[in-house]
């Protein structure tokens, strides 16, 4: 049986990382903003051990989907730290854009874009993709302007190829005819594993569900 709010809130607290990872992961699942206090009392503690950026990652994005937008600073601060294990950028980068103010997107967007980590700029995208966020020219321009030296395979390019449906300018239909054109991003359905923070996302290095 599913754990209730007060069940997983509760579970935050346990002594195994997996059943704190679970009760994040449900919160995450649940989306009720009642669980952003605790979740951010409990990354807190989390972060201090290395070992579980799995369960750092459910955390964060637990937070960004209940929008408890005192997490920001927390979170902001975390996204400027080293992490060996690299798919926590990922979750920073999709909580930052969540926990913005959503009239917003351009300004943390390009925060994430700058910080020269790639995987908390897919984050980012991918908050923007999900949330189909709308952005203004500029800021199109910027993103398609970060994306170009890419390689055609980076799974950042599918990221914003998820989010331009609701673009414009002359810029997005050549941004996706060459998305089109090229191979699709590769993330095979393999456990995830901690990947060096100076590499791009690996087949060994993919999004946890």
């Amino acid at each position: 049986m599913a754990l209730t709010l007060d069940e997983a809130v509760a579970q935050l607290g346990h002594r195994l990382s997996p059943k704190r990872r679970s009760a994040a992961a449900r919160l995450r699942r649940l989306a009720d903003p009642a669980a952003g206090p605790s979740l951010l009392d409990a990354l807190q503690r989390e972060v201090r051990d290395t070992r579980t950026w799995e369960t750092q990652y459910q955390m964060v994005m637990a937070l960004g989907a209940c929008g408890h937008r005192p997490a920001l600073g927390l979170i902001r601060e975390l996204a400027q730290r080293p992490f060996e294990a690299t798919m926590v950028y990922v979750a920073l980068g999709d909580a930052i854009i969540r926990l913005s103010t959503p009239q917003d997107t351009a300004h943390p967007l390009r925060w994430c874009l700058e910080a020269g980590t790639p995987m908390l700029a897919d984050g980012a995208l991918r908050a923007v993709a999900m949330q189909r966020l709308p952005l203004d020219t500029a800021t199109i321009d910027y993103v398609l302007d970060f994306l170009d030296p890419l390689a055609p395979h980076d799974g950042a390019r599918f990221r914003a190829a998820a989010a331009a449906a609701g673009w414009t300018g002359s810029r997005v239909g050549e941004f996706l005819q060459g998305c089109a054109a090229g191979p699709g991003p590769t993330w095979p359905a393999q456990p995830p594993r901690p990947c060096r923070a100076s590499t791009r996302p690996t087949p060994s290095c993919r999004d946890p569900p």
